[in-house]
């Protein structure tokens, strides 16, 4: 059984005190609940805070990026150590908006994943198409190519924390979500990339995401579907109670 995770991803929102509201808020609505892992994504000036609001209950913080080497002269950038210094084990790596807006390339991606690895961290590796990909039929080229360049010359046995996120770029906060089948269709090419990476024992037991305007109106059609393992949730994960909706799908 592949346990469902439903994550939020906060981007670039909430400062401290604003991050903080949110875990007081959210805690209560989803206590008790353990059918999937909650996780929540804020950003780095917000990270150790969140953190430590969650000890202790069914909540996890993760970092939303970070580089591959433990220190150097690298000005803005976050290395594992330091996110391991505060208890952090979840990692966002390759994010479309990391690709897209700031030059991460599937090879920088590979890179972090490895030290993820290495670290003991959980790495979640955001793979997905853009709208002219898929209206040129290059969906299945375009994820093929991130997932073997993302996991090149990582083992099947370092690859069994790997989690990974399809976000189809079309769909990520312009309101357009890919249907359920579209969705299950992409995972299940992922999948079979995964099968050809690592062996179709990780293939089968890697936990797959969908992200793209996940909202409570949407959830419980794509979880419905046997590929698709959670979510990875944006602009829907801000708000309390629309979150703990999500989370609390049915």
């Amino acid at each position: 059984m592949r346990k469902p995770i439903i994550a939020g991803n906060w981007k670039m929102y909430k400062t401290p005190k604003e991050s903080l509201a949110f875990v007081s808020a959210f805690l209560p609505l989803v206590e008790g609940h353990d059918r999937d892992e909650i996780l929540l994504f804020p950003t780095v000036t917000s990270l150790a805070s969140v953190m430590e609001a969650v000890a202790g209950t069914n909540v996890r913080a993760g970092a939303q990026n970070m580089h591959w080497l433990n220190e150097g002269a690298y000005t803005g950038q976050t290395s594992p150590t330091m996110l391991l210094s505060i208890g952090c084990r979840h990692v966002l790596l390759g994010h479309s908006e990391q690709r897209m807006y700031f030059n991460e390339t599937s090879e920088r991606v590979n890179l972090k994943l490895k030290a993820a690895i290495s670290h003991g961290m959980t790495p979640i590796v955001c793979v997905g198409e853009l709208l002219a990909e898929r209206e040129n039929s290059q969906t299945e080229e375009v994820l093929r190519t991130q997932v073997r360049t993302a996991l090149h010359n990582v083992s099947a046995a370092e690859a069994q924390r790997l989690v990974i996120a399809y976000e189809p770029v079309w769909a990520i906060g312009t309101g357009a979500t890919a249907t359920p089948e579209i969705a299950a269709e992409a995972h299940a090419m992922i999948r079979h990339e995964l099968a050809h990476c690592c062996g179709s024992q990780i293939a089968q037991e890697t936990r797959i995401l969908y992200g793209g305007s996940v909202k409570p109106e949407n959830i419980s059609a794509l979880m419905a579907q046997q590929q698709i393992d959670g979510a990875l949730v944006g602009g829907a994960s801000l708000v309390p109670a629309t979150f703990a909706g999500i989370v609390r799908y049915r």
